[in-house]
């Protein structure tokens, strides 16, 4: 997410009362997970583990609940709690903005589009040429959609992302500022959900067609020309490149990479991320081949063992 206006470490510091390491006046630009962080963003770290991934990204200015020595032109926040302290820049910078009108007044719409009585659009949202927004859709704040894209009844875009801290009682929730991207001649099918990113986009490459009651979970990247059976669901921050086929009922474990023209066969699941031009099949899903091999083989065995 990028900052309406650039805020400094002092200024940082000062709105989360804790104490800061390094020049004073260095600028943070953006808020971002340290899996899509750029020069000039925020990022937090809470774990001694990620310590030296973090301080050595390109993030600008890093929330860390212990004082370590401040990479040069970096800035530190030290916090107590970095994920408590990263929610509260986001909800002082990116507040949460509740719809009180079917369609928000500054959402963007073009003239050619149809966007049913029933449908909701949050603020922020543009919606390109001969678009087709069937009843009761919901689509959030901030989301972007493009040209001759058609979306169906009761699919919700934009909605919050699966992201939680343990917490001793509960669970902590990371606030969500990100959006959700959608390219040209997209259609979607009924009863979908796409998630927004939780600071970047999640997005959907053009030309690519969801069935109904498919899931995409936040920050997911979809290329173009991909084909999503009913059911399909995809966890958090996974890479799908163009062309990938996935039918019905697949499910896929988040930060893994689907390889371009990857074709996987019903009721399979992802744990791993896979090569492109191939078929898959199974849980957890291998190549089709081999797994329908080793189907074979078990028969076989059982068959001879009684």
């Amino acid at each position: 997410m990028r900052l309406n206006e650039a805020a400094s470490l002092e200024a940082l510091a000062k709105l989360l009362n804790c104490a800061y390491d390094g020049d004073a006046k260095v600028l943070a630009r953006g808020i971002n997970e340290i899996h899509m962080v750029n020069e000039g963003d925020i990022a937090f770290v809470d774990h001694p583990k990620y310590f030296e991934k973090t301080l050595e990204s390109e993030a600008t200015i890093i929330i860390i609940n212990k004082a370590v020595e401040c990479p040069e032109g970096k800035g530190l926040l030290i916090h107590p709690e970095p994920f408590t302290a990263f929610n509260q820049l986001i909800a002082h910078f990116a507040p949460n903005k509740r719809i009180h009108e079917r369609i928000d007044k500054s959402a963007r719409i073009a003239s050619s589009a149809y966007v049913h009585p029933t449908a909701s659009v949050g603020s922020n949202t543009s919606i390109g040429e001969h678009c087709v927004i069937h009843a009761n859709v919901s689509i959030g704040s901030n989301c972007v959609i493009g040209d001759r894209v058609e979306i169906h009844a009761n699919t919700t875009i934009g909605s919050d992302a699966f992201y939680y801290k343990t917490r001793p009682e509960t669970f902590e929730k990371l606030l969500s500022c990100g959006r959700v991207v959608i390219e040209n001649d997209v259609e979607i099918g009924a009863g979908c959900t796409i998630d927004r990113g939780s600071t970047g986009d999640t997005y959907i490459g053009a030309h690519s067609k969801f069935d109904n009651q498919v899931h995409i979970g936040h920050d997911v990247r979809i290329g173009k020309r991909c084909l999503f059976a009913a059911q399909v669901g995809i966890a958090g921050c996974v890479t799908i490149e163009d062309n990938v086929t996935m039918w019905g009922q697949v499910g896929c474990i988040a930060n893994v990479t689907i390889g371009k023209g990857a074709v996987i066969m019903a009721q399979s699941g992802i744990g791993k991320s896979l090569e492109g031009g191939k078929t898959y099949f199974g849980s957890p899903a291998g190549e089709a081949r081999n797994k329908l091999k080793e189907l074979a083989y078990l028969s076989l065995a059982s068959k001879s063992s009684k």
